[in-house]
């Protein structure tokens, strides 16, 4: 299993191209299929069963489409079902996300880190493992913010209506003492610049696309699987409207405004 066999990314809408905009930086050779399961997003409001299910069914998409390796780009998703997936497709290199815990334990000075995520996220146990693993001496701070992921898949990340979204739970985190913020769901990266100027330039915003990109790479060429030669490609498709996940994609990364809709028997 060489070069031309994708890497497939999938998240519960948009979300997840924020990761696949640091892999394909990354891994500018790779061949790279997104698929946006818009037709059940957002996943942090649905049931544990239910993110599973979805999981399961796009990892066996995935490997239909004889996919080498699979990225998880979604923290609701990684919690619920990273090993289920693992246990269903032990040949397959398989990375999903975690909040940025660690690095933010790091940064804080006032021992105080405000994590903005989803409820699914945040209600996990292996978040809660997560926190108390990296993070045992230090207050975080939870905010679920379901809102801010519809305002993404709605393309809105800029300008006053973003403000008045983001701010809320910006100044309650930063009201209780937050000096490091980190962005545990990846629809967030893209109200990055809404939340920076709420939080101010000194607060430092934490996201998981760089690690998972830098993960992803060190596996792959642990098993001889990375890409070398030739230029990579993005190929987009979606549960959901595929000229909506074009119109996004070419609105968040600047890609061609192109998107398939998956096949029937995988939505």
């Amino acid at each position: 299993m060489h070069a031309p066999h994708p890497i497939g990314v999938y998240d519960s809408g948009v979300g997840g191209l924020s990761v696949l905009r640091a892999i394909r930086d990354a891994l500018p050779r790779e061949h790279l299929l997104y698929l946006a399961d818009s037709a059940h997003v957002p996943y942090g409001e649905k049931t544990q069963e239910t993110v599973q299910q979805r999981a399961l069914a796009i990892a066996d998409y995935f490997v239909s489409r004889r996919a080498k390796a699979m990225v998880v780009a979604c923290n609701t998703a990684t919690a619920a079902a990273i090993a289920l997936l693992r246990a269903r497709h032990p040949d397959l290199v398989i990375i999903g996300v975690e909040p940025a815990i660690k690095p933010a334990a790091h940064l804080t000075r006032s021992g105080v880190v405000g994590v903005f995520a989803t409820t699914g996220t945040l209600a996990s146990p292996k978040f809660a493992a997560l926190v108390q693993r990296e993070a045992p001496e230090i207050r975080i701070l939870f905010r679920p913010c379901p809102e801010w992921v519809l305002q993404v898949e709605r393309g809105e990340i800029d300008g006053p209506a973003a403000a008045r979204v983001v701010a809320p739970p910006v100044r309650e985190l930063l009201a209780q003492g937050a000096d490091a913020l980190v962005l545990g769901c990846t629809h967030f990266p893209f109200l990055h610049d809404a939340i920076q100027a709420e939080a101010g330039a000194s607060v430092p915003l934490l996201e998981t696309g760089g690690p998972v990109a830098r993960r992803l790479r060190h596996q792959l060429q642990e098993r001889g699987l990375l890409a070398t030669d030739g230029a990579g490609s993005v190929t987009l498709e979606t549960t959901g409207d595929a000229a909506t996940l074009g119109r996004m994609a070419a609105q968040l990364l600047g890609l061609p405004a192109e998107a398939a809709q998956t096949p029937a028997r995988w939505r």
